[in-house]
């Protein structure tokens, strides 16, 4: 997350999978301001990940950057435009809550 973090992705949030699902132990999800941004992100984070020894990553939707997703088979990361992962609202789905709603609490 280090590596999201030096890309200046927005709302960066781990969802921990252990004990929730076989598919893997974690998600994260983070937002990049433009398909730009999130390609960038991408492009980056998978250059990491191949330096760290997981080159075998599985990637979708690097084409039109509305949503990557990254399988590293343990955890599977969810780049957004911001309105794209509005819409699909990830966290609620594993009932995290976004991290807009955190602040206002």
């Amino acid at each position: 997350m280090a590596k999201l973090d030096d890309d200046k992705a927005q709302d960066v949030v781990f969802i921990d999978l252990k004990g929730k699902s076989a598919m893997a132990d974690g998600l994260v999800v983070a937002s990049g301001r433009s398909h730009r941004h999130v390609g960038a992100m991408a492009d980056h984070l998978l250059r990491s990940l191949k330096e760290a020894g997981y080159g075998r990553c599985r990637v979708e939707g690097l084409p039109a950057c509305d949503w990557v997703l990254i399988d590293t088979g343990d955890v599977i990361i969810h780049l957004f435009r911001p309105e794209v992962r509005a819409f699909y609202n990830i966290e609620k789905i594993w009932s995290v809550e976004p991290p807009a709603n955190r602040a206002a609490i």
